[in-house]
C-alpha cells in the first residue's frame, strides 16, 4: 500500500514540474520577436541593479500616453530595479528641444510637478512648444521663474545631459520612442504587442531574463 502510494506520489510530482516545464517553454523569450541583445552591452549607471531605462520624447503621443502606465509599473518594481528615463533628440531639432526642457525641468526641481503638464500641454491642447522663447513662456504662466529657467535651459549641465542620452539612444540602437532597455543589454521588442500594458508585461519577462543570467553568473 505504502509502495503504491510513493509512486502515485512521484508521477503526480512528475506530472506537475512537466506542466511547469511545458509553461516556462510557452513563455521563453524569442529574439527578434520579443527583444535584441545590444551589443556593446550600455554601461549602467549602478551595475548592482538592474536598470530599466525608457527611451522617450514629449513630443510623442505613444509617450504620452504610456506614461501613467508606466510611472504606475515603475513604482511597483522590486528593490533590485532602477528605473531611468532617457529623452532623445534623434538629430530633431523639436526633439532635441524637448530633451532640454526635460533636464532643464529636472535641473530646477520642477520636473516632478510639470512633467505631466508638459505631456498635457502638447499631446492634449496642443499648445505648440517650438522654440525657446515658446518654452520659456509656457514654463512662465506654471509659476516658474523664467530666468532661472532660462539659466538652466542655456547650462553646459543640460545640454551635456541631452547630448549623452542622443549618445546612448544611437548606443542601443534606438529608431523610434517610447523604447525601454533591459540592465543595458537587452532592447524590448515586442512584435505583436497589441497594448501598451502587454509592452511592460513583456518587459517584466525580459527582467526576470537579466536577474536570472545575474544569478547564474553569481554561481
Amino acid at each position: 500500500m505504502m509502495k503504491n502510494t510513493v509512486i502515485g506520489w512521484l508521477a503526480a510530482v512528475t506530472l506537475a514540474l512537466f506542466g511547469m516545464a511545458l509553461s516556462a517553454q510557452a513563455q521563453q523569450l524569442a529574439v527578434g520577436r520579443d527583444y535584441a541583445a545590444i551589443e556593446p552591452a550600455l554601461t549602467t549607471d549602478d551595475p548592482s541593479r538592474i536598470e530599466v531605462l525608457e527611451f522617450f520624447s514629449y513630443g510623442c503621443p505613444h509617450c504620452s500616453e504610456l506614461h501613467p502606465l508606466l510611472v504606475k509599473w515603475a513604482a511597483k518594481q522590486p528593490a533590485d530595479v532602477a528605473f531611468r528615463r532617457v529623452p532623445v533628440g534623434f538629430g530633431n531639432p523639436y526633439y532635441q528641444l524637448m530633451a532640454r526642457l526635460y533636464y532643464s525641468l529636472e535641473a530646477i526641481g520642477e520636473l516632478m510637478r510639470l512633467d505631466d503638464a508638459v505631456f498635457h500641454a502638447i499631446q492634449v491642447k496642443g499648445l505648440r512648444l517650438v522654440d525657446e522663447k515658446s518654452v520659456t513662456e509656457w514654463v512662465k504662466a506654471q509659476g516658474v521663474d523664467a530666468r532661472k529657467f532660462s539659466e538652466a535651459f542655456n547650462s553646459f549641465g543640460v545640454v551635456s545631459k541631452a547630448r549623452r542620452g542622443d549618445q546612448l539612444a544611437q548606443a542601443a540602437k534606438i529608431r523610434g520612442v517610447p523604447s525601454l532597455v533591459i540592465d543595458g543589454r537587452y532592447l524590448v521588442v515586442g512584435q505583436g504587442v497589441k497594448s501598451h500594458a502587454e509592452l511592460l508585461a513583456l518587459a517584466d519577462k525580459v527582467i526576470d531574463k537579466a536577474r536570472a543570467e545575474r544569478k547564474l553568473k553569481k554561481k
